[in-house]
């Protein structure tokens, strides 16, 4: 099976500030009320953002602000527990759970090839399914009963409520997305039948010293279709524009930062952009980030659009389904799917 290749950097070079008119901002607005020509214009400013720039910002989404608010203090809340108590609930071969500090690093980038751990812990939920539902019975992969921390009233009814927002707000832009590639509106229609989506909720502290290959998250690509971050109001995320440069990842208040990961640069043939970041934290103080990683079901076979080959253009990539390419990425990435030899966990 062909893995995706991300573009090589020999250098990261530094980051420039200041940079706010480098990302597009779409305004919802007109989308949310149904206003004539809505779907057609925004599909015209994706095609704009996806073969030029890969991040873009949303406004007037929908999401409450105090929502937003809340999902964050729950997140301070879930760190700030002893770590005996958060790896009660460590991570596991659905890649759910609690992932300790340094529990990761980044290896299936080549944007930077001699990275260190990862300087962050994070807590990993999914879609909230019951344990008799039958898919976590028949462990099925990526597809398991969430882990949820029995003395944290309110986290799971936070954490649930934010995921069904974002699930909106994603779903709602699917047939956008389906016209910027050339495609019917209705075309995401059964990939998207019942997403499969994660919550990674992260807890960066400062990095007091900085070291070469050390990073809060090392220079990458995402997995998703679609990632949703909402604002931070501490610095950290920088962005690798299309152009080689570096720039810090502008705040806008309300807004939530949006990009496509590997899995939509697979299923455009590489027409639809997959851009680069990393965070460091350098702020002074502990940082938070809260991305929902948007996908289609876990079975769907993903396979280039017709709309995306041409004479001059082949197809690049094997139809795959997201089991298979998350399976390939956790075991190069995470430390709980690398036993002590070495070997890689299977897909279930």
């Amino acid at each position: 099976m062909t893995q995706p290749a991300p573009s090589l950097a020999p250098t990261l070079p530094p980051i420039i500030a200041g940079a706010r008119d480098e990302i597009p901002v779409l305004d919802l607005a007109p989308l949310r009320r149904a206003a004539p020509g809505a779907r057609e214009a925004l599909a015209a400013e994706l095609r704009h953002v996806f073969e030029n720039v890969g991040f873009y910002f949303i406004t007037n989404h929908g999401v409450p602000q105090d929502l937003v608010d809340r999902m964050f203090e729950e997140v301070k809340r879930f760190h700030a527990q002893p770590v005996e108590a958060k790896l009660k609930l460590k991570i596991n071969q659905h890649n759910v759970g609690y992932m300790p500090m340094r529990g990761a690093t980044t290896r299936h980038s080549q944007l930077s090839l001699r990275n260190k751990p990862n300087l962050n812990e994070a807590f990993f939920a999914k879609r909230d399914l019951p344990p008799d539902h039958p898919d976590v019975i028949a462990g099925k992969p990526f597809r398991p009963a969430n882990q949820w921390p029995d003395d944290l009233p309110g986290f799971r009814e936070t954490v649930v409520a934010y995921q069904n927002a974002l699930e909106g707000v994603a779903t709602s832009l699917l047939p956008a997305y389906a016209l910027a590639l050339d495609l019917p509106a209705n075309a995401f229609d059964e990939a998207f039948r019942e997403p499969t989506y994660t919550l990674r909720m992260t807890h960066y502290p400062q990095q007091e010293v900085e070291e070469e290959g050390e990073f809060g998250l090392a220079p990458h690509t995402d997995t998703s279709f679609m990632t949703l971050l909402a604002q931070n109001r501490i610095p950290g995320l920088a962005i690798r524009l299309p152009s080689g440069k570096w720039i810090d990842a502008p705040a806008i208040d309300g807004a939530f930062l949006v990009n496509g990961g590997d899995l939509l640069r697979r299923w455009t043939n590489d027409r639809f952009l997959a851009t680069p970041h990393r965070v460091a934290n350098r702020s002074g103080q502990p940082r938070y980030a809260i991305p929902l990683f948007f996908d289609c079901g876990t079975e769907y076979v993903m396979k280039p659009f017709a709309s995306c080959i041409g004479p001059d253009n082949p197809c690049h990539y094997d139809p795959i389904t997201y089991v298979e390419y998350i399976t390939w990425y956790r075991n190069q990435n995470f430390d709980h799917a690398r036993g002590k030899d070495g070997v890689a966990l299977a897909a279930s």
